[in-house]
């Protein structure tokens, strides 16, 4: 074999640390991205930070008048913060019994409940008999919400029947020996097998359907967390204005001190240098997320007009690609700048992505937005007789009849579970 030197000339995109890094910029929300400027100035000796009182500015089509800037807004949204209701019902223990063996025996069970109420040990180990802690449940149920230290759903619901509705035996029975049928809506069986009517087993459901499966669950609260959305779409003078909402970001400034120090170490200097030019990097891939996302929103608010003002059933097709043409840009800095980001309306707040859907055909030719069949589906659904739901295959005959869209029983199947809406035979009620 010969061995051969040949020399070969090509030409490669390599991925820099600094490329990767303005690629993952793109992706970052504005707080995400005030997070990183300032890791960068502890990083970065030449980096000095300056809050920001610069006023928002304001991005309008062009067809728009200017106008002056609305006064900011900042959603709220709730998120359950779980309380320490523990220690609550140990202060209510120790108010309501005076026995010292009954405050151990029901404080030991009060550390052994989960987050809803249920009664959980870990091991095998226990520090009382099944007879005592049947007792403890039985006079925590006295302080406590009903159903509190049940071992399982059955016996929390069996917990609160016997409270609330003593006078249905069958109701008892049901909940001990149906559940399972119950969930799958078998109703007529279980009517066989109570010897009862079909009426009486939907009266028993509904009576359950009044209970709570987890009986702590209200003691969560809701503690206000805010988010910032990071674009604001806003109805100003009968016209729609948008704004990146990133005017409290710092600004970055060049500490000059460190180019004016005379050096005449290299090492020194390539420190410097390094430290300039991300310095630099910072500057510009900030400025392009912001030239990026303000293009896209452009091609949005032209686009999607009728949602701005009327709602997700009004959103249009409309596909990732097609921004990217518009714009002229790839498809994939088209779905990470919109990745992670938040818009603020003014019929709701929304995933910037959310304004992006896919297309259903109709048998004209035409196309209409998954989100509109969806508004559509759910429609006639609430309308349907309770008594005689649709099926798929029917929804799927109505929407080809009605509205001229061929869309396949699965793809009902599908939007349904997406709605949250179950089968036509759950949804079905007894006479």
């Amino acid at each position: 074999m010969e061995l051969m030197i040949h020399q070969r000339q090509e030409l490669k995109l390599l991925m820099t640390a600094q490329l990767r890094q303005s690629i993952e910029l793109l992706q970052y929300s504005t707080n995400d991205l005030e997070q990183f400027i300032r890791e960068q100035e502890l990083e970065n000796p030449l980096i000095e930070l300056q809050e920001s009182t610069i006023a928002t500015q304001i991005e309008k089509l062009p067809s728009f008048h200017k106008s002056k800037r609305p006064a900011m807004k900042t959603t709220d949204i709730s998120t359950p913060i779980q309380e320490n209701f523990r220690d609550q019902l140990v202060q209510m223990v120790n108010l309501n019994f005076k026995n010292d063996p009954i405050k151990k025996l029901l404080i030991y069970i009060i550390h052994n409940l989960n987050d809803y109420g249920y009664l959980e040990f870990e091991g095998t180990d226990l520090a009382y008999s099944t007879e005592e802690i049947t007792r403890g449940i039985e006079l925590l149920q006295q302080i406590g919400p009903i159903g509190i230290g049940a071992r399982n759903l059955e016996e929390c619901l069996l917990l609160q029947c016997q409270y609330r509705y003593p006078e249905f035996p069958l109701l008892k029975e049901l909940i001990q020996f149906y559940l399972p049928l119950l969930a799958e809506k078998k109703w007529q069986v279980i009517a066989k097998n109570l010897k009862c009517s079909v009426a009486q087993v939907g009266h028993l459901n509904e009576l359950i359907l009044t209970l709570n499966p987890r009986p702590c669950s209200f003691i969560q609260v809701g503690s206000t967390e805010y988010l910032r959305p990071d674009i604001i779409v806003e109805e100003h003078q009968n016209e729609l204005i948008f704004y990146l909402n990133d005017h409290y970001l710092p600004s970055i400034n060049l500490n000059e001190n460190y180019l004016t120090v005379p050096t005449t170490n290299r090492e020194d200097k390539q420190y410097i240098n390094t430290h300039y030019k991300n310095y630099q990097w910072l500057i510009n891939s900030i400025e392009q997320r912001r030239n990026t996302i303000i293009k896209i929103m452009h091609v949005l608010m032209k686009k999607q007009l009728p949602f701005f003002k009327k709602g997700l059933s009004e959103l249009i097709p409309l596909t990732l690609k097609e921004v990217a043409d518009e714009i002229e840009m790839h498809e994939s800095t088209v779905s990470r700048a919109t990745s992670n980001k938040y818009i603020q309306t003014p019929i709701g707040t929304f995933e910037l992505k959310a304004l992006f859907t896919s297309k259903v055909a109709t048998n004209d030719g035409g196309n209409i937005s998954q989100e509109k069949v969806k508004t559509l589906l759910k429609q006639f659904i609430l309308k349907e007789d309770k008594y005689k739901p649709y099926s798929d295959q029917k929804i799927s005959e109505y929407f080809k009849t009605e509205h001229a869209i061929q869309i396949a029983r699965r793809t009902i199947s599908k939007y349904r579970d997406e709605l949250n809406i179950p089968s036509a035979s759950m949804r079905r009620k007894w006479k």
